[in-house]
């Protein structure tokens, strides 16, 4: 077990009805003047908006709101909102969406308190946030984990590149989490969400050689079973509250670090997707994610198998086949693509009908691998001939 440091300030505020008292709760820090950032038409045609105003003026708070987050959030409307923040004198930026809302609000609070440095800079790890704007969020989809999380991804439009940064000034004030605000969520974007929340634990599970660390992968094989389950029956019924809610603070635990305590951090699927979302950002970031996993998994699995049959035993049901244990493994990933595929999520970049062709491969793994002069670090180091055979597989 390698050593760690754990560390979730973020207050969570869970159950029905919560996001009704969001004006008390702002109040009770002492904040005076706010932005509300959210995403589509869906805040307002749900009246979740309304009741947010509402109960903002009732406690005398005054706010400005932004809108037109997009799925894979750019830069370009968080510097925009990095401008009004200043000119209005915000003090604290209140998102109300998922995660692309909240990555956006993270950005902007980061940009408004460093004026002297180009927000864009932490992304490529020329520079790191010393203290950002206060922020915090009610939560309508249960996915990224960026709630509570110490994480933000944005998108240089112009440039087609998607990247993210950790850093402990990401991490929200509050978290307002009721899983009745996901009970609109559609079928696709539900099936998105679980699988991003499988992912984050998935990961960190597979993602490097550290060993005996029983108890957080305990941890992390409770939580996939739990979200495996509880994915199914939202799936069947969208209104289904101990299955929202279970999903719910499934994606906050998934992605604020518990499930991967004492185990290398190191996210080789998330990183070759973000350069597919990147280049087509239409693609939502659950579907690339489940288009490209099983494929990776099959690519690097030979090289732990069994840390992949130990996962396919636990968690997928497989009898043990201690002579080959390769070949459970591959049972594992097999019983996972057909888990994505009872979701209807897409196992293959075809399937993802976002006009990707084979062409793309050697520009996506060019920027992944800075034109293979990077590796990623993992199981199986992966340079920039590895990436283009994952996105081959996965074809």
């Amino acid at each position: 077990m390698n050593n760690f440091e754990y560390c979730v300030p973020t207050r969570v505020i869970f159950g029905r009805d919560t996001h009704k008292n969001i004006g008390e709760l702002i109040a009770g820090y002492g904040f005076k003047k706010i932005l509300v950032q959210f995403g589509g038409g869906s805040v307002k045609e749900s009246g979740l908006l309304d009741q947010v105003e509402d109960s903002l003026k009732s406690h005398g708070i005054e706010y400005v709101l932004l809108g037109g987050v997009r799925p894979n959030p750019g830069l370009g409307l968080a510097l925009e909102g990095i401008n009004l923040c200043r000119k209005e004198n915000i003090e604290f930026i209140l998102a109300v969406g998922g995660g692309s809302v909240i990555d956006s609000a993270k950005c902007m609070a980061d940009g408004v308190l460093n004026p002297d440095v180009d927000p864009w800079d932490y992304f490529m790890k020329k520079a790191v946030p010393d203290k950002a704007l206060p922020h915090g969020n009610i939560l309508t989809l249960s996915a990224s984990g960026s709630e509570t999380s110490l994480s933000c991804v944005i998108t240089k439009e112009e440039e087609g590149l998607k990247r993210g940064f950790n850093s402990p000034t990401h991490r929200p004030l509050f978290a307002v989490l009721n899983p009745e605000l996901t009970f609109t969520v559609n079928k696709f974007q539900t099936g998105c969400g679980t699988v991003d929340i499988m992912m984050h634990t998935l990961e960190r599970y597979l993602g490097g050689p550290t060993k005996d660390t029983p108890l957080t992968d305990r941890i992390a094989e409770g939580l996939l079973t739990s979200v495996m389950e509880a994915g199914e029956k939202a799936d069947k019924n969208p209104e289904d509250y101990e299955a929202r809610a279970t999903l719910m603070w499934a994606g906050s635990l998934s992605h604020d670090g518990l499930t991967g305590l004492g185990r290398d951090y190191l996210m080789q699927v998330h990183q070759l997707e973000h350069e597919l979302s990147g280049l087509y950002p239409d693609i939502a970031h659950g579907a690339g994610l489940s288009a490209l996993f099983c494929s990776w998994a099959r690519y690097v699995c030979k090289d732990a198998p069994m840390r992949f049959a130990q996962l396919a035993v636990r968690v997928f049901n497989q009898e043990m086949d201690f002579e080959n244990p390769v070949y459970t493994a591959l049972k594992g990933i097999d019983r996972l693509e057909e888990y994505f595929k009872s979701l209807d999520m897409p196992v293959s970049l075809r399937e993802l009908n976002s006009g990707i062709t084979q062409e793309d491969f050697l520009l996506m793994a060019d920027k992944c691998s800075s034109k293979g002069e990077k590796t990623l670090t993992g199981i199986h180091e992966l340079g920039r001939e590895d990436m283009i055979e994952i996105y081959r597989m996965a074809y």
